[in-house]
């Protein structure tokens, strides 16, 4: 009898579950549509950070934070030929700024997120990895974390750093026969793991001036050479050149002169980035963050989507200048500046015309012995061809320059800058007539 009555109820049981699949009733309410822009807008992000994983002095956790709520909507931390993967732990008395890093960090993260440790009568906190915090930070449309890598290297003495963008796996750095083979080999290396991988990624060269260590005729060897830091914002990397040395602008330009003009090679584009190291003490001659970034155009926020916009060069460099709009419409180069209330606007057109001479000659010291710098070009090579003052300056494209590009100079002074005296700027990417 029982078991009469236990077959009776498994089979009731089953008859229901299977009536339940037919049937299942009223269906599920649909989720909300996740917001995609209806058109391409610009994402504001920073290609070159530093955090405890190698030099920087704060919890990466701690950095993604302070970008994001500062309106950043992307962000690669770059340390020293590693990824931020793996346990690592740390000693943060090791550091000046190490206890005051800790107690923001446990303020802002809390207790349960902190991992601590006494090891052989050490106090140890733990490096979360990427994978670990991003979950925490991100958000779809409006904050992404970019894996990336900063390629440390050098030939001799001279430093020849690549920042590797949407990478999978770190990559190692290898030796070219001088500093313009070095690039080149190692811009190889990256195209090579994007092609073995098919991952969208590319390489950025950054701060040739930083030791001096890259001459514009180092970067002209290079001919997979696409991307350049024109503006970084540490201390150390002499963005404006001296009485001896180009600027990097200067480079920039004549770079592109005789890329565009003598090799028929595709344009160089540049990059403004922070390479932030220094989070809690401030001001000129610290490496701070929030001196330099890009604005990208893209269709939304992804990864792929941002490396697209930089392959396309559909994004501005800017130290504090914001620009609503630059495109190339009916043969002119058109900006709209978004202007703030008693800031005032000066937008440059710097060309190269294709008469231009490419010839050089050595720099040389006061006694006549020709230096290891970028040789001396003719003033022809990026001079203004245009000036305006108007919040939506233009400029005719003429079909006898090599290229033309823009650089907006504002009257407003940067809140925290890379040398004393620097204002807001901004800088387009060179289009050719």
């Amino acid at each position: 009898m029982l078991r009469s009555v236990l077959v009776a109820f498994v089979s009731a049981a089953i008859f229901s579950v299977a009536v339940a699949f037919q049937n299942p009733g009223t269906p599920p309410t649909s989720p909300a549509p996740i917001p995609v822009p209806d058109t391409p807008r610009y994402y504001k992000g920073n290609l070159h950070t530093h955090s405890l994983w190698s030099d920087g002095d704060d919890y990466p956790e701690m950095i993604a934070d302070w970008y994001k709520q500062r309106g950043y909507d992307f962000l690669a931390l770059t340390e020293h030929n590693i990824l931020a993967e793996g346990e690592k732990w740390i000693e943060p008395a090791k550091k000046a700024t190490g206890k005051v890093a800790l107690e923001k960090y446990r303020q802002r993260f809390g207790n349960n997120w902190v991992e601590t440790r006494i090891r052989e009568g050490k106090s140890e906190v733990r490096l979360k990895p990427q994978a670990e915090y991003r979950s925490l930070l991100e958000e779809a449309g409006r904050f992404l974390l970019v894996p990336a890598e900063e390629i440390t290297h050098r030939y001799a003495k001279a430093p020849v750093h690549i920042n590797a963008i949407n990478i999978r796996d770190a990559i190692t750095p290898l030796d070219g026969g001088n500093v313009g083979e070095t690039i080149a080999v190692n811009l190889r290396t990256v195209a090579e793991t994007r092609e073995r991988s098919q991952r969208k990624m590319l390489a950025i060269l950054n701060h040739p001036n930083f030791r001096w260590g890259v001459r514009g005729e180092d970067m002209l060897f290079a001919e997979e050479l696409r991307y350049f830091e024109v503006f970084n914002g540490h201390p150390g990397v002499a963005n404006y050149g001296d009485a001896t040395h180009a600027s990097c602008e200067r480079l920039w330009d004549v770079v592109l002169a005789i890329r565009i003009g003598k090799y028929k090679l595709p344009i160089l584009y540049g990059l403004a980035s922070d390479d932030a190291h220094n989070y809690y003490a401030w001001g000129v001659g610290k490496a701070n963050p929030g001196r330099g970034w890009i604005m990208v155009r893209a269709p939304h926020l992804t990864a792929e989507a941002i490396v697209d916009g930089l392959e396309a060069g559909d994004f501005y460099s800017s130290s504090g200048v914001t620009l609503q709009d630059v495109r190339v419409e009916k043969g002119e180069l058109k900006l709209n500046i978004q202007g703030e209330p008693g800031v005032t606007y000066r937008t440059e057109f710097i060309a190269t015309p294709k008469s231009a001479k490419f010839d050089s000659e050595p720099r040389r010291d006061a006694n006549g012995k020709e230096l290891p710098v970028t040789r001396v070009y003719s003033e022809e090579i990026g001079q203004v061809v245009g000036q305006s003052t108007s919040r939506t300056p233009s400029c005719k494209l003429n079909k006898d320059w090599l290229y033309v590009r823009a650089r907006v100079i504002s009257s407003k002074p940067h809140p925290n800058p890379f040398q004393t005296g620097d204002t807001e700027m901004a800088w387009t990417q060179p289009v050719q007539p």
